[in-house]
């Protein structure tokens, strides 16, 4: 599934599609989802996307330019 463009859903949909996209499993040697965006949570990683101001993929490239 693509993540929603900004112009065409909300901002709780942004928020859910990044939630299940990037699941916490609790185990971080097995996830590596904090490692990927440097210690931050996806939803806070993803802020800009969730706010619409910044597309998923220009969010997702600069992480991983890192």
């Amino acid at each position: 599934m693509d993540a929603p463009k900004i112009g065409e859903s909300t901002r709780e949909e942004r928020s859910a599609y990044v939630s299940a996209r990037f699941p916490c499993l609790s185990d971080c040697d097995l996830c590596g989802n904090c490692a990927t965006f440097h210690g931050r949570e996806p939803l806070l990683a993803f802020a800009d996307y969730v706010a619409g101001r910044e597309e998923f993929g220009d969010v997702l490239a600069r992480y991983r330019r890192r």
